[in-house]
């Protein structure tokens, strides 16, 4: 039956200048943290992907009314009366989960679905549910549909999380922007994407200090007192550093703009140890190199450790370095399955559990090969353009989740790389 395919050749380099977009991890938390403003919020800098498709959608079925222009949204969720998600809409994307902290602010009840999304791991919610009980929300399970009610109302709270999730401390953080009193989260996820969101709800009236920290204190304010606002998407700091990786595969130069680099530091470190040259400024990212891939070991990390989101990049990356290297995942348990589809193309990795150790090979070898996830599928394009012959990447709805024209941005830093849609069993 017919597919849509991205179909990739060896390329001989990738070079010149990129600009990324907004962040998909924050723009899908402000889209839904509107809820709490109760009128027309415009967000800028939002991303054309799938994913943000789908929380539109979860919004509308609330009863908000969604505008796109470009990479302009306006969202008036003024006539929000619904406080129930739709199943076949949560069930896609993982991130809707991230509604029940505005939902339950906002309406003091709330009926979520279980979330989906990528196949990487449990993605256990247990963290949103202990950091919202703290605040007063109680919760039950329907027929697989999550009821949170506050029987007691919303009331502040001292959290302390079992390890610093990003989605908890985002649901958490929405939730006590309008509880009564003073919330504190401690040991709360420190990713740029948090700071953001925080600038957001401060810009529409709530009252947070610490965002970006381990530490975050909320002091809540009346539900009435929160308003519309207009706010701009951080840049994507992990399409920027798969864009960086790209570079540093083929040589480059590179350049990356609409990033801070901070919020990539532990990344670039890790590309001038695997012997890249690496420069930055403001707001933009160079990556070039003339020698050799060296090995180096990577281990997965909350913020401001190495990121999840780019470790299939970096495991192409010590594919073909001098060496070998070990390769630890310490936030998702299924993240490795991108391993055996790079095998397809000659790469040589052995797992065991948690570990990956990447022998370093001379060369790939094009093969069909299929995206397990977001992150993998990026990664999986970026091999066939170091691979010997041609490679199709299948499954490519993952990569649309996340990444805005991912074809084009590639094919104007010289990539020989096309979609299309063609015939394929199985």
């Amino acid at each position: 039956m017919p597919e849509e395919v991205i179909i990739v050749r060896e390329s001989p380099n990738l070079s010149g200048t990129v600009r990324v977009s907004g962040a998909k991890n924050s723009a899908l938390k402000l889209i839904a943290a509107s809820i709490l403003g109760q009128g027309a919020t415009t967000l800028e800098n939002v991303p054309l992907i799938s994913d943000i498709d789908i929380m539109c959608e979860v919004l509308e079925r609330l009863g908000a009314t969604v505008e796109r222009d470009g990479h302009s949204l306006c969202i008036d969720t003024a006539p929000v009366e619904s406080f129930e998600t739709p199943y076949e809409l949560v069930t896609k994307m993982r991130a809707s989960i991230s509604v029940l902290g505005p939902l339950v602010g906002r309406f003091g009840q709330a009926r979520v679905a279980m979330p989906g999304g990528c196949q990487i791991g449990a993605r256990n919610i247990d963290m949103h549910l202990v950091g919202l009980q703290q605040l007063g929300v109680e919760f039950a399970v329907d027929h697989g549909i999550l009821v949170a009610t506050t029987p007691k109302g919303l009331h502040g709270g001292s959290i302390l999380l079992d390890f610093p999730s990003v989605g908890a401390t985002e649901n958490t953080m929405m939730a006590a922007c309008v509880a009564e009193g003073e919330t504190i989260i401690d040991n709360a996820a420190r990713e740029p994407e948090i700071e953001d969101l925080a600038n957001m709800l401060n810009a529409m009236g709530a009252h947070i200090e610490g965002a970006g920290t381990s530490t975050v204190t909320i002091v809540g304010v009346p539900l009435e007192d929160m308003h519309a606002c207009s706010h701009a998407t951080v840049g994507d700091r992990i399409e920027a550093g798969t864009f960086l990786a790209g570079g540093a595969l083929l040589g480059g130069p590179l350049t990356v703009e609409g990033i801070d680099p901070a919020s990539l530091r532990m990344a670039l470190t890790k590309l001038e140890a695997m012997g890249c040259d690496v420069q930055v400024g403001d707001d933009f990212v160079t990556v070039s190199r003339v020698n050799p891939l060296q090995a180096a070991d990577i281990q997965t990390l909350p913020h401001p450790g190495f990121p999840t989101d780019l470790q299939a990049q970096f495991m192409l990356l010590t594919a073909l370095a001098q060496g070998s290297s070990i390769i630890t995942e310490n936030v998702f348990e299924n993240r490795f399955m991108f391993a055996a589809e790079i095998c397809r193309m000659g790469a040589d990795v052995a797992i065991d559990e948690h570990h990956a150790v990447v022998t370093g090979v001379d060369r790939l070898q094009g093969a069909p090969v299929e995206s397990t996830d977001l992150r993998a599928g990026a990664a999986l394009v970026l091999a066939g353009l170091a691979a010997e012959g041609e490679t199709i990447v299948r499954h490519i709805q993952h990569i649309d989740r996340g990444y805005e024209n991912y074809v084009g941005k590639l094919q104007s830093l010289g990539a020989d790389i096309e979609r299309a849609t063609v015939e394929l069993g199985g």
